[in-house]
């Protein structure tokens, strides 16, 4: 877990309170749902209604021309392509819309491209291919937006286009016959987060001259599924379809999702948000990053359950598969991140040859949520390299891909996510123009943001049955996060064979329990006794037939950390270790203070991430960094390959400024000794 700021939401308290008595609802959430924006009964009342909220699909520009050139190709039995994509929202926008030309008999087929041979959106080779075949009308899903060379190629071979998409127009439209998307400048429909099955779902409402509200029981699980797995805001329209898509996957899940729950053991009964995010939409996107996108769209199509447990059962392996390929690269990274110093970069760049293409994003991920940085992660296949990048709230990784594009043959995206293209040898020019960028900017600490504070003892079943009011939660609509401070943690125990951690604290009289997922003992860095702050979610367990709180661990840090301090110190280090800056303010530790660090490793080993942890106040993170590189390159302490550090009992005694760190903050100093 990086190191981050908590951030407590500033609450209208006594606007809570009146909320709270007119709505009859506990204070809690009334405090959360002021912060969210949700201040006057009506729109509280609004946000937390069963009742469906759709636009009318009709607003969305060319959705009728689109419409009427689909149904008179329905009608004539002229042959039509639906063109998707390989993830899960692109996959599912392909079967809803490819069941619905079924059910009305059209003359259809399907295509969707390879993720590592073709790539993302049409291709001129699929369009030929589509030709052979005798098709005269492709109509995009999930993409499209930004394919007008092919798309005029089609049209040079007797074949129209219809694009549906999402995404955003890069300058004009594309040439087709009709463009319906969103986020069009002249499109009039004002809620614009959608994803691209819910533009083909809209198509289909269209089409049939009906509401989504009419339509949506027919293809809500569906839907659902898109929605979440694409990371839409769940508000308006969106909440209204994962409300009605979780009571559907309970109650009569299409024969596909049914066989995913089967062979993922999801009880119809348990199923929410959190179980479509981690449990569904992994593994429909899993066939595309893994293997052939085909099989999770044959799988979505199934009405037969034995095939579509035998297919589930495939992509569930090609899942497994996934992770394990996720674990390797990531392991891998964050070796070379630690060995070659690119930790203390502003942004981190790691490469290795031949990393699987379709697993380069999720590991982006995982490395910036360890280190709390945007992070771009490339795979290099000979002269040639592609990678994906994250990043952090506040941090534009578009804009600063966009300065360095100089080194690259291609490159898209946006605020938080992008993607790469460049030759091989241009990696290392990247990671230093890409850092240029992020050194004249402003350091950007990374935020976890806190609904509110709460004690031990209101950690009760009441509160979670409290918070299901607020559910569906994802992108929009977080799970709400609220900080306990000063815990003692009484009792560390392993679970779940090793990979997760319950942990058991303490304050005064009351005490809690909470789990800590994925991860391990040995990557735990802190230790019974130890006075903490924890950020925790609050949710129901239910088990043999009794509803207890479940509480989960979303971050923990030593009790009274000083958060201006903290990133301060973060900034002035990575500037003087990143040849930034060249002053030792605040960065040089007394000989006291590193013969202290020295003494607490020769007392016991441990990480550095613990001991910088326990020193975060006294002496502080710069200190406490140059102090463990000072005693590392004296020899006096060394860590193992899993990143302990040990005091090296046989070192000889020896001089603090014989360390190259040491004597270069000694000299920027002005002192003579440490």
């Amino acid at each position: 877990m990086g190191m981050k700021k908590w951030q407590t939401a500033e609450i209208d308290r006594a606007l809570a309170k009146e909320l709270a008595e007119e709505c009859d609802i506990d204070p809690i959430i009334a405090l959360i749902a002021v912060e969210r924006g949700y201040t006057d009964p009506a729109a509280l009342e609004e946000f937390i209604s069963d009742e469906p909220c759709f636009d009318d699909p009709a607003l969305l520009a060319d959705i009728e021309k689109a419409a009427d050139i689909i149904n008179n190709a329905v009608n004539g039995k002229i042959k039509t392509a639906v063109y998707g994509d390989y993830d899960c929202d692109g996959v599912t926008a392909t079967a809803l819309l490819y069941s619905y030309l079924q059910s009305r008999g059209a003359n259809c087929i399907y295509y969707i491209p390879d993720r590592i041979s073709e790539g993302y959106g049409m291709n001129t080779a699929a369009v030929d291919r589509l030709a052979k075949e005798g098709v005269k009308l492709i109509v995009t899903v999930d993409n499209g937006i930004a394919a007008a060379d092919e798309i005029l190629y089609a049209k040079t071979l007797g074949i129209d286009v219809v694009v549906t998409d999402h995404h955003l127009p890069q300058g004009e439209l594309p040439p087709a016959a009709a463009v319906v998307d969103p986020h069009r400048a002249d499109c009039p429909s004002e809620f614009k987060e959608v994803c691209g099955a819910q533009v083909a779902f809209k198509l289909v409402c269209v089409m049939e001259g009906k509401q989504q509200e009419e339509m949506l029981p027919y293809f809500a699980d569906l839907l659902s599924v898109a929605v979440t797995a694409d990371v839409m805001p769940l508000v308006l329209e969106n909440r209204s379809i994962v409300k009605c898509g979780i009571e559907k996957l309970k109650a009569s899940p299409a024969t596909g999702l049914a066989a995913v729950m089967n062979v993922t053991a999801i009880k119809p009964e348990s199923i929410n948000s959190s179980r479509i995010a981690f449990g569904i939409a992994p593994r429909i996107n899993a066939a595309g990053r893994m293997g052939n996108a085909d099989r999770a769209l044959e799988l979505l199509l199934s009405t037969d359950m034995l095939s579509a447990l035998k297919i589930a059962d495939e992509i569930d392996v090609l899942n497994s598969k996934r992770q394990e390929l996720e674990k390797c690269i990531f392991a891998a990274a964050v070796k070379q991140i630690e060995e070659n110093g690119y930790k203390y970069d502003r942004v981190i760049v790691a490469d290795g040859e031949n990393w699987h293409h379709g697993v380069v994003g999720i590991v982006a991920s995982r490395i910036t949520e360890r280190y709390g940085k945007p992070s771009v992660i490339i795979s290099r296949d000979g002269e040639n390299a592609g990678g994906s990048g994250r990043s952090i709230e506040g941090f534009s990784l578009f804009k600063a891909i966009e300065y360095a594009s100089g080194c690259l043959t291609k490159f898209g995206g946006h605020e938080l996510a992008a993607g790469v293209s460049l030759k091989s040898d241009n990696i290392e020019a990247f990671r230093k123009e890409i850092n240029e960028y992020a050194y004249s900017l402003p350091y950007t600490a990374p935020v976890l943001k806190l609904d509110c504070k709460l004690k031990p003892s209101a950690l009760t079943i009441d509160l979670a049955e409290a918070l299901e009011l607020l559910e569906p939660f994802g992108s929009g609509n977080p799970e709400p996060v609220f900080g306990v401070y000063g815990v003692t943690l009484k009792k560390i125990t392993p679970i779940g064979g090793g990979k997760h951690l319950r942990l058991l604290f303490t304050k005064g009289e009351n005490s809690f329990q909470a789990l800590l997922f994925g991860i391990s003992r040995d990557d735990f860095c802190f230790e019974e006794g130890d006075l903490l702050d924890a950020a925790v979610t609050a949710g129901v367990n239910e088990y043999g037939g009794n509803r207890n709180v479940s509480v989960r661990i979303k971050a923990l840090r030593i009790s009274e950390t000083n958060d201006e301090r903290l990133f301060s110190d973060i900034d002035l280090t990575e500037r003087f270790i990143g040849g930034r800056d060249f002053s030792a303010d605040g960065l040089l530790p007394t000989r006291a203070e590193t013969g202290a660090i020295y003494k607490f490793l020769a007392a016991k080993p441990s990480t550095a991430e613990r001991i910088k942890y326990l020193h975060i106040n006294t002496p502080g993170y710069a200190k406490t960094t140059v102090a463990l590189i000072t005693l590392c390159e004296l020899g006096l302490i060394k860590p193992n390959a899993n990143g302990v550090y040990t005091a090296v009992s046989t070192a000889q005694k020896t001089e603090l400024k014989n360390s190259p760190i040491y004597r270069k903050l000694l000299e920027g100093s002005g002192e003579n000794d440490g």
